[in-house]
């Protein structure tokens, strides 16, 4: 099985010094490839700037993350699906690729309702075909659909840093309603995993030592080969 890791070398870290860091309980316990965050951010394989899909990713699974409330996220872990009394299928859904882009929006797992951060493993094919049937604003308007027939939405954002401020690339964040939302809640699922405990563990190491012992999930940009959906949904070439 490939992953997005394969064929990774960077002979500038000393990859002794980097299993101190990438191997605590808490980062085991995600079932996630780790690395460290200056790792990722210093090599050729995150943009510098541009629209890019980040994500971990092998040939059959894709990882996107949400934050909810405990009640919502013990259903999710203990059912490997979605649902429950305070799941709602009527509104739209968001998820998100990249890890810090998620790590911005909750505030490391510190904000209202976001207390707890799953880590989603759905099918590529099924990611594919959201990316597929994605309308930005500009595509919508281009194609005159009402808002209202619309079950993936895409967004570009800035990516973030550690610290929250902004990088110069942007990240994808998908929001889904409909039979699309209720697929992505059950059938395309392959496992959910509540990664809070790693996610406080990361800031707290954060916090004392700084961005130099930061892990996180490895990450690299996602291939899109269909033309058509790069055009569709804004992705840049990768220089």
């Amino acid at each position: 099985m490939a992953t997005c890791s394969d064929s990774d070398t960077n002979t500038e870290y000393d990859q002794s010094h980097e299993s101190d860091f990438t191997k605590p309980d808490h980062a085991k316990a995600t079932g996630l490839d780790m690395e460290l965050y200056v790792k990722q951010r210093d090599s050729e394989h995150w943009p510098k700037s541009g629209q890019h899909i980040l994500a971990q990713f092998t040939d059959e699974d894709v990882v996107v993350y949400q934050a909810f409330k405990q009640s919502i996220a013990s259903y999710a872990v203990e059912n490997q699906q979605f649902g429950g009394p305070d799941y709602s299928l009527s509104r739209m859904s968001w998820i998100k690729t990249n890890f810090l882009w998620m790590m911005y929006r909750s505030g490391w797992s510190t904000k209202s309702n976001q207390q707890h951060i799953l880590a989603i493993k759905i099918k590529r094919k099924a990611f594919d075909d959201v990316l597929a049937n994605a309308y930005t604003a500009q595509y919508q308007k281009s194609m005159g659909i009402e808002t209202k027939d619309i079950e993936v939405r895409l967004q570009w954002d800035p990516d973030h840093k550690p610290d929250y401020t902004n990088e110069n690339r942007r990240a994808i964040q998908l929001g889904l309603k409909g039979e699309t939302l209720q697929k992505f809640g059950t059938t395309d699922i392959v496992s959910i995993t509540d990664i809070t405990k790693f996610v406080r563990e990361q800031k707290k190491i954060l916090d004392k030592g700084g961005q130099s012992q930061l892990i996180i999930p490895r990450e690299r940009v996602y291939p899109v080969a269909d033309p058509n959906v790069r055009a569709r949904i804004g992705l840049d070439e990768v220089s």
